[in-house]
């Protein structure tokens, strides 16, 4: 009797076993997952590391970096100027370059021989330059790139006889491209408390600002970056009494400081 329940428990052993074989090769044999087909790239001309604004870009500011090939459509390829590395060198850079970035032909201006002022100027507008002080420029917190409001101070004759001081802005929006001879920050400064800003005007604005310079004292109002491309609308206060007298041919007119 004991020989039967041994046989019988040495036979669903050897069952037991035989299943578990059979299982643990079935899970083995089971259908690999699909491999993950690879994204088709494409070479982009890419910053190799930092470009500071203003800088001369030389042939280690570039390299070919692999891109995604549905995104670089709107970036340089190799495959569609294969000498497009050599031709940016000697360039200079417009805005900051960041190691990484698809290099793009608006960052960059390719006019050797001419200023850098001038060549980061957008086609029909003017620098000029103007007087500043801590107190005329936001305490020194006006630097190059940023957005400010031109304001006109100027003193006039009271009806008895007095003096007082009239202000309104002359212009909105302006770009200031340079802050004495800094066209970007350096090293980090946060506060450049210079003697000279120069701006990006219209002809016609710089024909103002000249003007108004003779007037009386200009003082910049510094914007919000959020407001940098806001249309600039109309003082309400102006009146005739703010207008700049403009002598041409000897005939006198009024010319509104807005």
């Amino acid at each position: 009797m004991k020989f039967g329940r041994i046989a019988v428990l040495a036979v669903a052993l050897v069952a037991g076993g035989i299943a578990a074989l059979l299982a643990g090769g079935f899970r083995h044999k089971s259908a690999p997952a699909p491999a993950r087909q690879a994204a088709a790239t494409a070479e982009v001309l890419t910053v190799a590391h930092n470009v500071p604004m203003g800088a001369v870009i030389q042939a280690k500011d570039l390299a070919w970096t692999d891109w995604p090939k549905s995104g670089a459509g709107e970036f340089i390829t190799r495959a569609a100027d294969p000498a497009a590395r050599q031709h940016y060198v000697g360039a200079r850079a417009r805005d900051a370059l960041y190691a990484g970035e698809p290099v793009r032909p608006a960052k960059l201006v390719t006019a050797k021989g001419s200023g850098f002022l001038s060549a980061i100027l957008e086609k029909g507008m003017r620098a000029i330059a103007i007087d500043i002080s801590a107190t005329t420029s936001a305490g020194g917190f006006i630097l190059p790139n940023d957005h400010v409001d031109v304001i006109l101070t100027r003193r006039r004759q009271s009806a008895n006889g007095g003096q007082n001081y009239a202000s309104s802005i002359i212009l909105h929006n302006v770009r200031v491209l340079a802050i004495d001879q800094n066209i970007a920050e350096k090293n980090g400064q946060k506060v450049v408390v210079g003697r000279t800003a120069t701006l990006a005007a219209t002809p016609a604005d710089a024909e103002l600002l000249t003007r108004a310079r003779q007037q009386g004292t200009l003082s910049l109002a510094l914007r919000s970056l959020a407001d940098f491309n806001t249309k600039p609308t109309a003082d309400s206060g102006a009146d005739d009494s703010d207008a700049l007298t403009v002598v041409r041919f000897g005939v006198a007119s009024q010319a509104s400081p807005q």
